[in-house]
């Protein structure tokens, strides 16, 4: 299948799981608000999901899908790969046991490191927390053995399954949500929603497993149980995995360093940045997993083979794709983020003040939207390579500016600053990783690459220009009854979807000879 096609897929998909996801958010701010229980439930979830995203989807997918295409490219059958994920099975699931037992058992000490003072002053909320970060924490042993299904299935090109595994969570915690919405608002209905909601969330996990599983049944592939043993292959795996937590997951390690940074200020921040951070991850998960997923097998098997000009040409398209599709949805966001975080989270507990205070935080997290975009489209390119240390590098880099960052901004802005602080590291990242591909000949812009990056950002300025003198005419409906709010933000989306595909056209950004080159098979 073609980049394009492939992307679409992904993306597809996980657009219709943030569409679940924004209904979810709707909920949680109108059931639980922007206080003590929602902090507490915030901190609980977030915590295995974070390892997730950490362990599981950036530095084990990373390492593990280039090695498991070796194996495949091996045989005439998939029973090499096969013995290989047995092998990587059987070491995996004791380790996740143990750690995820270990977790449980520490969980008021791990927690008392990101809680803020406020939340462990509550006895009520803080032993609320400990339990719902105890109940959801399994999420995480569910999940690692996901991916590692979802890694096979994702180099089988087999791409559905995995993208729309993540609807089941988003339905697993409406259903919480639901009898939440339907019960008194008062503070016991909040706290009894928030076990619900750890439920939930482990449940979704085992469910997610086994929707994957079956499809990779389906697929004619299967991961045989074996006694853990080190092999060579899971040595291998080992050393790449250890410095692919870094380099894959700068932007979740910078999540718990948030954490700290948030315990430090007054409550509702930990909630401002959650919410916020969804605005975020839509186009983020949309866009840059989509991309990240789908290039990585296809640069793995041109490594393999040795054709640079088949891979230079593959990450020339991912770089311009991403920059097409993130660039836009940037701008608008950055201007019209307080319009959608007032439209679709004021009412119930959630305040006017709550919802404005979220949409400045997401007009900070979108300044570096390209950036953790572009991570992920150029990370692929050392991985294909085996090469997950380069990434620890740029990584550390940019942590250490994003730290430094905090520290002098926090106090000054607030959360706000953890925002800002973080689309800068981001940057810096991208900067780090493009010089060292470009030194290594590996990829570098071309200068029609670049000229059609200066388009696409002019399209987007022009775009956002309109957007800026509009905005004050839908102020006193972005906030009114639902068909106020409906229209205003219909009308939002419209202009700036009508305003940018019209600057596309007219500065030949998109034409049939680009949407060729996109739809060309990628190998």
């Amino acid at each position: 299948m073609s980049l394009l096609k492939n992307v679409g897929t992904i993306g597809g998909l996980t657009a219709v799981s943030r569409v679940f996801g924004f209904v979810r958010d709707v909920m949680l701010a109108r059931v639980l608000g922007a206080g003590g229980v929602a902090d507490a439930w915030q901190l609980a979830f977030q915590l295995p999901n974070i390892f997730r995203r950490l362990f599981a989807e950036g530095a084990f997918a990373s390492a593990f899908i280039p090695l498991f295409n070796r194996h495949m490219k091996a045989g005439e059958d998939w029973s090499d790969a096969e013995r290989f994920s047995s092998q990587i099975l059987a070491v995996l699931l004791p380790i996740l046991v143990a750690f995820g037992a270990l977790m449980m058992i520490a969980m008021p000490w791990v927690l008392q490191a990101f809680a803020s003072d406020e939340l462990r002053a509550d006895a009520d909320n803080w032993a609320l927390a400990v339990t719902m970060g105890r109940i959801a924490f399994p999420y995480l042993l569910f999940m690692s053995l996901a991916t590692l299904v979802a890694a096979t299935l994702n180099s089988l090109s087999r791409f559905g399954a995995a993208a729309a595994a993540p609807i089941l969570l988003n339905i697993c915690l409406i259903s919480a949500l639901t009898w939440g919405a339907v019960q008194a608002d008062n503070e016991a209905t909040r706290q009894s929603t928030g076990l619900l909601l750890a439920i939930a969330v482990s449940v979704s996990g085992l469910l997610q497993l086994a929707w994957l599983g079956y499809w990779m049944r389906r697929a004619g592939f299967k991961i045989p149980f074996a006694r853990p043993k080190i092999t060579k292959d899971v040595k291998e795996l080992g050393v790449l995995i250890l410095p692919a937590v870094f380099g894959a997951g700068v932007y979740q390690i910078s999540r718990f360093i948030d954490l700290f940074f948030l315990g430090q200020l007054p409550e509702g921040s930990i909630t401002y940045l959650a919410m916020g951070d969804r605005w975020n991850q839509l186009p983020l998960g949309i866009i840059g997993i989509a991309l990240g997923t789908a290039i990585l097998p296809a640069l793995s098997r041109f490594v393999a083979s040795e054709d640079r000009d088949g891979a230079f040409r593959l990450q020339s398209n991912a770089v311009e794709l991403a920059m097409l599709l993130t660039l836009p949805s940037a701008v608008a966001l950055f201007i019209t983020g307080s319009a959608f975080t007032r439209v679709f989270f004021v009412g119930g507990a959630f305040t006017f003040e709550d919802a404005m205070m979220t949409g400045t935080v997401v007009s900070g997290l979108v300044i570096g939207l390209p950036a953790y975009v572009l991570v992920k489209v150029l990370t692929p390119n050392f991985f294909a390579r085996k090469d997950t240390r380069t990434p620890v590098y740029t990584a550390a880099v940019s942590l250490v500016v994003t730290v430094a960052l905090n520290i002098y901004l926090v106090p000054r802005l607030g959360v706000l600053a953890l925002a800002i602080a973080g689309s800068i590291g981001a940057w810096v990242n991208v900067t780090l990783l493009y010089a060292i591909l470009a030194r290594r000949g590996f990829f570098h812009l071309t200068p029609m690459i670049v000229g059609r990056l200066a388009r696409i950002m002019l399209a987007a300025l022009v775009m956002g220009a309109a957007l800026w003198f509009a905005m004050p005419y839908g102020e006193g409906l972005f906030t009114g009854n639902g068909w106020e709010r409906s229209g205003a933000i219909i009308g939002v989306i419209g202009l700036g979807a009508v305003t940018f595909l019209a600057a596309a056209v007219a500065l030949r950004i998109l034409d049939k000879a680009t949407v060729q080159r996109l739809m060309r098979r990628t190998g």
